[in-house]
């Protein structure tokens, strides 16, 4: 029997700092849902827009897969194993903390934003080396299809993590529809909409909305208008 959770957009936490504005789909820092903890093991997943010249400071993160997706501008990043490297819409960053990281995230533009998605999955391992892995996406490759950003192997499409994970993007016109199917038994789906309006089994979804959904083999997706949209198979359980 299928089971869903819906989030809708204006159900989000938000944090106004000035320097950054986000949106938080589960509880983090000072906002806090019981309700909105976690979907499976997604800890996290942050819409963030990062003021120009401005960002976040060296701060250390352990056990835990952190994906960053910018959507609009650049990030410049910083860590302790040595990396410092530029990711920009198009690219996909992916940091296993492991036994522990510092590093620091910015704008380095002084005349645009940085909008991003910041993702924390809860590892299938703790206490790994910490590792760092950034590739440039073919945005042609998700244009009415499902792309493959993420798995739990280097040998398959997009960046790894230690986790039963698959990520998709998709660009889909008006119209366009897919179904996905699990990868793995046991596993949920979130999706998160970027833009437009998309029906997953008929339960419609807007833009910034999220559905999580498990107990089911395969779903069917539809864009209801030009979309934009994330897919995030997550093991429910550990």
């Amino acid at each position: 029997m299928k089971n869903t959770v819906l989030h809708k957009a204006d159900t989000r936490g938000h944090a106004d700092h000035g320097w950054l504005n986000a949106y938080h789909s589960f509880s983090f820092a000072s906002w806090y849902n019981p309700d909105r903890v976690q979907f499976g093991m997604l800890r996290v997943l942050n819409d963030d827009t990062i003021a120009p010249g401005m960002g976040f400071g060296t701060h250390p993160h352990d056990n835990m897969e952190i994906i960053t997706i910018p959507l609009e501008g650049d990030l410049a990043h910083k860590d302790s194993m040595g990396n410092a490297a530029t990711i920009k819409n198009g690219d996909v960053q992916v940091m296993s903390a492991g036994t522990g990281i510092q590093h620091s995230e910015f704008n380095p533009n002084h005349d645009q934003r940085t909008k991003l998605l910041q993702i924390w999955v809860f590892p299938k391992y703790r206490n790994v080396t910490p590792r760092y892995q950034q590739i440039t996406l073919n945005p042609e490759d998700r244009k009415n299809k499902l792309q493959q950003i993420l798995s739990p192997t280097s040998e398959d499409e997009g960046v790894w993590i230690y986790q039963d994970a698959w990520f998709h993007l998709a660009e889909f016109d008006a119209g366009v529809s897919t179904n996905y199917t699990l990868k793995k038994e046991g596993n949920g789906l979130y999706v998160f909409v970027l833009s437009g309006e998309v029906s997953i089994d008929e339960q419609e979804l807007s833009t910034r909305d999220g559905l999580g959904v498990w107990d089911f083999d395969t779903l069917n997706i539809k864009a209801s208008t030009d979309a934009q949209f994330l897919l995030m198979e997550i093991p429910m359980q550990q």
